[in-house]
């Protein structure tokens, strides 16, 4: 491989900027509100890309168009469920916590909020809540730099080992240096990186295959059945890949997104700018493996990689169909999707052990630049143990991203959905919701039962434990009357 290589040069030009970015941040990172939210200064664009870019990792541009391309459209039942979880979770939840989490303590963190809506003073929501993100986000984390290295190791021949720390560390470094003012512009450049390339690569498939007729021919000349959505599948089948949009309330870099907004009137305009992006990036995404299937039958010749491998039908289309500078731009996306998202999954483990464990049990004075440099210690922690994670090639620790993703929607989607919209939950609803979510996704997933994604009855079990526990106690005068004050707030500036 020469230096010269167009895709090589692309990838370190894109590289060196998301780092300058992070210093250009740095510049603005004076405080641990800073590092962690950034200052809440987030507009409706930054809002809604960063938020759509975090959410989206690897799996848009590499295990989506993968499934489709393995097994047509009875596969996008998932998209379906996210944009309607997306949405919902744009329309019910996001505007709320932004004044919910102000009014309680300005919390910086899910568990800072919590832990002062309910008034918890023993501080075992607070552990029990950091406890989750640490565990699960650290899984998340390993999954994103092991589709990193993948992404390296197929692009450019490097080993494994190579190809992790190559992956791995542009993220860490703008991430560790910038903060979440970093990591939120980065997302912006990574989301309008992903819908180019998303919008652009179905179309030039199109016009490789001869156009729009010619290509459905081909697809159903292929196997009729690509195009029956209900093939292979059963409504427990169904129901469970809609049930991945339920996860939406409960994952912390996504609702550190509407917390970090300059105010609750930029979520509307947020919202719209969010969901399009979204609908477009997934229908390109299912356009990308579906067209796929045209493109290779007709080119059997080059249809090897793919055939060994469906989860590279992006990667092939793009080296195969683009000039090599194109090519270069276009799978950049894919590290923008992996980037964005890990980096945010980085600053959570991080803002976790800074603002739940450090500041609060262990230097209660410490001054805010100590606890920046703290933040960034905890960065590199993270990272360490989810490279560490990811050093074997044969963990399958991406099949663990739906694991974690039903860990946080199960443990904190039902706390965080029904503690903005219902004033009489209590600490010991909380502390019951977060335990039956995350224990019934754990058994639930050992036992494997009724082939049922493990977040459905997670999801279900919480939501009635948090309203079954919290009808045995009432909430304090103070619990309520912050509520309504910060309901208020939401009604007069939404």
């Amino acid at each position: 491989m020469s230096v010269s290589n167009p895709t090589l040069i692309t990838f370190v030009i894109y590289i060196a900027a998301m780092v300058l970015i992070g210093f250009m941040a740095y510049r603005s990172t004076n405080n641990l509100s800073d590092y962690i939210l950034g200052g809440r200064s987030l507009g409706s664009v930054v809002t809604a890309l960063s938020a759509g870019a975090s959410d989206m990792s690897g799996w848009l541009l590499m295990g989506l168009p993968g499934a489709i391309y393995m097994s047509g459209l009875s596969e996008s039942w998932i998209a379906i469920g996210l944009i309607i979880g997306a949405y919902l979770n744009w329309l019910f939840v996001a505007g709320r916590l932004r004044v919910q989490t102000e009014h309680n303590g300005d919390a910086l963190t899910l568990p800072d909020y919590f832990s002062s809506r309910f008034e918890d003073k023993s501080g075992l929501l607070r552990i029990i809540s950091a406890v989750v993100i640490l565990v699960f986000f650290t899984i998340y984390c390993a999954s994103g730099i092991v589709a990193g290295a993948r992404l390296f190791e197929s692009t450019f021949g490097m080993s494994y080992e190579t190809a992790l720390w190559a992956g791995a560390a542009a993220t860490i470094a703008y991430t560790f240096v910038g903060g979440f003012l970093a990591v939120s512009w980065t997302d912006t450049v990574q989301a309008t990186l992903m819908i180019f390339a998303l919008l652009l690569t179905p179309i030039i498939v199109l016009l490789a295959t001869g156009g729009i007729d010619t290509t459905f021919l081909a697809i159903e000349a292929q196997d009729p059945s690509n195009f029956d959505m209900l093939k292979n599948t059963t409504f427990i089948g169904i129901i469970s890949l809609m049930g991945w949009g339920l996860g939406y309330f409960g994952q912390p870099h996504i609702l550190a997104r509407f917390m970090a907004a300059d105010s609750v009137k930029s979520i509307a305009k947020a919202r719209r700018i969010s969901m399009t992006w979204m609908i477009l990036c997934l229908g390109g995404t299912v356009a990308v493996g579906f067209f796929g299937i045209a493109y290779f039958s007709a080119n059997p010749a080059v249809a090897m990689p793919v055939s060994e491998n469906h989860e590279r039908v992006f990667i092939e289309l793009a080296k195969i169909l683009f000039n090599p500078w194109v090519a270069g731009v276009l799978l950049s996306a894919i590290l923008a999707a992996v980037m964005s998202t890990l980096s945010c999954q980085l600053l959570v483990c991080s803002s976790a052990l800074t603002e739940d464990f450090y500041k609060t049990f262990l230097r209660k004075t410490a001054s805010q630049v100590e606890l920046v440099w703290v933040g960034r210690a905890m960065v590199l922690l993270v990272a360490l143990i989810a490279i560490a994670l990811a050093a074997n090639p044969e963990n399958r620790v991406l099949g663990l991203v739906s694991y974690a993703w039903a860990g946080f929607g199960a443990a904190f989607g039902p706390v965080v959905l029904i503690s903005v919209i219902w004033k009489d939950m209590t600490r010991n609803g909380a502390l019951a919701g977060i335990l039956v979510g995350a224990i019934t996704v754990i058994v639930w997933k050992h036992f494997e039962l009724l082939g049922l994604y493990e977040i459905i009855p997670g999801f279900i079990f919480a939501s009635l434990a948090i309203y079954i526990v919290s009808k045995s106690g009432e909430p304090t005068k103070g619990m309520l009357q912050r509520f309504a004050a910060a309901e208020a707030d939401f009604r007069l500036n939404k």
